[in-house]
């Protein structure tokens, strides 16, 4: 009996050390993407200024502290990591509470170089969820009424709302401003416990941001849906982050929230690496609260998967008569309509029109497109030389045009 249970325990452990190799093998590929990607950072030349007419500010949307509860993240903690990576802007999204005003008591204003707005994450009575910016005191209170009636309270005070989680999301007749169609938790959670452990051993200490970007999937689903709304009406996409620094271990913390021993997998400054929105807006004019939201109704911005390549300068216009316009405007359809694109990086371009894929181009840095339909035109960009899954991940993911 003891050698049975003796050649049991060593067949155990002869599985469990060949069970290693595939996660040692993707150590050593993240290793080789991470020296990859050091590399050619180290050898890019800086950046020129935007050649098109618009100044950039790069941020991230869907973030939440301790404030609003689901939370250990606290405000000094956020500021670090803002300052670490060099945001121009915040937008915080505190969940709700009915006793306070989560958004006013979270972080606004300045703080350094980074412009914090403050927002809410609530739902309606339909169980649809939802992103409110600017927040405010009563968007606690939407969780009583019907989706489309609390979309039009929250216009009606001059506040914009997109839609969160869309792959739960019910009501898309609604007035919403545009949809979150990716979310970096969202996808966290679809991940294999079993691999992710193992990951976590191997490859995460030495290259958290590339291991966590390992498991980002395409939003199928969540583009598709978008696509067909902006078929017939403006609106924007985003990426979010849905940033919670709450995710990690400690042994003998003490009530002031010193923690001698432990580990946090999600904090906030390695998010914030992960993937940023890119405003693009009149250039001069400096970067406010008022300014930003604009900026987001509008759809002026790209959403850039920085974690694989910065992809700062990447520019997609059209002209409209003498005017040169971007992502999220609206031009006049001509025979001289062109749509033009460009990367900081050779990338494969694809280019949809409602939806269906419309124009490909691989390993180029600048593409244009003659258009002669009217339609909503938005553009992917990825890195295939980087192998997978960022072949078929996008890098950068831009707001439409609308060609009207």
């Amino acid at each position: 009996m003891k050698k049975v249970l003796k050649r049991i325990i060593l067949a155990l452990i002869v599985m469990l050390v060949l069970a290693q190799i595939p996660f040692i093998y993707r150590r050593i590929q993240t290793g080789r993407l991470a020296h990859t990607l050091s590399t050619e950072q180290k050898a890019a030349q800086p950046k020129p200024p935007r050649s098109d007419g618009f100044d950039e500010y790069k941020g991230v949307i869907h973030v939440h502290t301790s404030l609003g509860g689901h939370s250990t993240g606290g405000f000094d903690e956020l500021t670090a990591a803002a300052a670490a990576n060099d945001l121009d802007f915040v937008v915080m999204t505190e969940h709700v509470s009915t006793a306070y005003d989560t958004a006013a008591l979270t972080l606004n204003g300045f703080h350094g170089k980074t412009l914090f707005v403050g927002g809410n994450e609530g739902d309606t009575a339909d169980g649809d969820r939802m992103l409110v910016v600017p927040g405010g005191g009563d968007v606690a209170g939407l969780h009583m009424l019907p989706t489309k009636t609390a979309f039009e309270k929250t216009h009606a005070d001059n506040r914009l709302v997109f839609v969160a989680y869309p792959e739960s999301y019910k009501t898309w007749d609604a007035d919403f401003d545009g949809a979150e169609v990716f979310s970096v938790a969202t996808n966290s959670r679809n991940i294999n416990p079993f691999v992710l452990l193992f990951d976590l051993i191997w490859s995460f200490p030495s290259y958290p941001e590339l291991t966590t970007a390992s498991y980002f999937k395409r939003p199928d689903a969540n583009l598709q849906k978008f696509d067909e709304v902006a078929a017939n009406r403006h609106i924007s996409l985003l990426a979010g982050i849905c940033a919670h620094s709450n995710i990690g271990y400690s042994l003998f913390s003490d009530d002031v929230g010193n923690k001698p021993i432990g580990f946090k997998i999600d904090p906030y400054e390695m998010v914030f690496r992960l993937v940023r929105l890119h405003l693009v807006a009149k250039k001069g004019e400096p970067l406010t609260r008022e300014r930003l939201v604009d900026t987001f109704k509008k759809g002026n911005f790209y959403n850039g998967f920085d974690v694989i390549g910065d992809s700062s300068g990447f520019s997609f216009t059209v002209k409209d008569g003498d005017v040169t316009k971007t992502m999220g405007d609206e031009v006049t359809l001509s025979p001289q309509t062109k749509l033009t694109a460009s990367a900081p990086l050779p990338a494969r371009f694809v280019v949809f029109k409602n939806g269906e894929k419309f124009f490909e181009q691989t390993d180029s840095t600048e593409i244009f497109v003659n258009v002669s339909e009217r339609a909503a035109y938005r553009i992917e960009a990825y890195r295939d030389a980087l192998g997978s899954p960022f072949d078929k991940m996008p890098w950068i993911i831009s707001n439409p045009i609308y060609v009207r």
